[in-house]
Formats: structure tokens, sequence, C-alpha cells
């Protein structure tokens, strides 16, 4: 090949590699200034505001019933900490049971009595228990798993009733007005840190009763690298 023919297909490599980048740098421009990335697409019809986090440890839930039948008859529970929507975390603690006798102590009450009892615990616990739990929302125990709880003064078989809790964000009426949704919604969260989590299937809980938080279990908590107080951000599902 003569010297003429390489610099010609010098030439034709080196325009066509000017060409693309040429290209390439009109189609990121175009991104940037006209089309949103899917992150940002997902904001739509949503305000972009901070949400703190709670993270949720194991507990439990009782009805008046279950209460006196593990602390005996006319027990009360007495109240440790106020939390929001009227609850409280309770002095009392129980032990759960799985179905392969394995056991967790120390998992807290909370109150008030409920009409059904309920278990909540994470993936991990699960495990450990040998039990089947479903990711449920609160309240929602049909065909959930069951599990045994032992207090000092007796032991309760629930057939059914320990979850894996869905994890939701509460919100005031104003504050769901704020970001644009409804009781019921279901959203995504992102978490800006090393981590960069981005948390789907997340429910709207709205009540009179409630202050903004996001409640996630502690597997999802460790996982994401975020505590109780870190913010994350509101997005809708696409």
């Amino acid at each position: 090949m003569d010297t003429k023919n390489i610099e010609l297909i010098a030439r034709r490599v080196l325009e066509a590699m000017e060409e693309r980048a040429v290209a390439e740098g009109k189609k990121t421009e175009k991104k940037e200034k006209g089309t949103p990335s899917p992150i940002k697409q997902a904001f739509t019809g949503v305000q972009e505001r901070p949400v703190p986090v709670g993270v949720s440890a194991r507990h439990v839930h009782l009805t008046k019933e279950h209460v006196e039948a593990l602390f005996g008859t006319g027990y009360r529970l007495t109240k440790k900490k106020d939390l929001m929507g009227g609850q409280y975390a309770s002095n009392e603690i129980v032990t759960i049971v799985g179905l392969k006798l394995r056991a967790i102590e120390n998992v807290r009450i909370l109150g008030p009595v409920r009409k059904a009892s309920q278990v909540e615990i994470s993936a991990t616990d699960a495990v450990r228990l040998g039990v089947n739990a479903p990711v449920r929302e609160s309240g929602n125990l049909e065909g959930s798993a069951p599990i045994a709880i032992v207090g000092p003064k007796g032991v309760l078989y629930l057939k059914e009733g320990c979850i894996i809790a869905k994890r939701h964000i509460h919100m005031s009426p104003a504050d769901a007005k704020a970001f644009g949704v409804g009781d019921g919604d279901t959203v995504s969260v992102r978490a800006d840190n090393e981590r960069g989590t981005i948390f789907g299937q997340v429910t709207i809980r709205v009540d009179d009763s409630f202050t903004l938080e996001m409640h996630i279990d502690t597997d999802e908590a460790n996982a994401s690298r975020i505590a109780t107080g870190s913010m994350v951000t509101l997005i809708r599902e696409p």
C-alpha cells in the first residue's frame, strides 16, 4: 500500500472519529436538556422532599386476652416510650419460638392492645426461627406463619400472625397533599449514600395521628447502611 492510500485511510478514520464524537456530544446534550433520567421521570407529580427513616426492630402486638394469657389475669401493659399514632413501646418483653423450637428472647410488646395479635420480624429472624413469614402490611394476617409466644405467666400459640412488615411511609393528610400522594399509594424511595439504594413497593399510609416517617426493618436498614434519623427521598413507582 503506497503512502497516498495510507494517508487517505488515516484521514477518513480521523473524520469518522470526529463525526462520532460530535454525534455523541449532541446525544448527551439532548439527554441532559430534554430527556430526564428514569429516576427524574419518576418525580412527575411528586414533590421531591426528604423523608426521615425509622428502623423497626422485631416486636409483638397483643390482644387484651393474650396479654392476660402471658402475664396473668387483669394484667395491663405499662408504657416505656410513646410512639406515633397513639402507640407506645411497653416495658414488657416476651420470647418468640418458631416451629423448629428456635427462640428469640427479649422481643418488645407494643401497645395499646389490638383486635388481633401479631408478631413482626425480619427475614433474618424468619430464617433463624424456621418460619415462612410472608411480607405483609400490618393487620393482614390471613395465611401468615404460625408462631409461639412465651411470657412469664403462660405460653401462647398463634396458628397465624407472624409476618415480615411491608415497608411503608406514615404521613399526615397535610404531608400527603404536599407530596402529591394518597393513602394506599405505592411509591419508591431513594437513599443517597454510599450504597445508593432504591426501595420499591413502599406503601403510603395516611392518618391524622401520623407524623412523617418511613418504616423499614433491620435487614433493610443494614443492607442500605441507613439508620433511624437518616433521610431518604420519595419517588413514584415507574
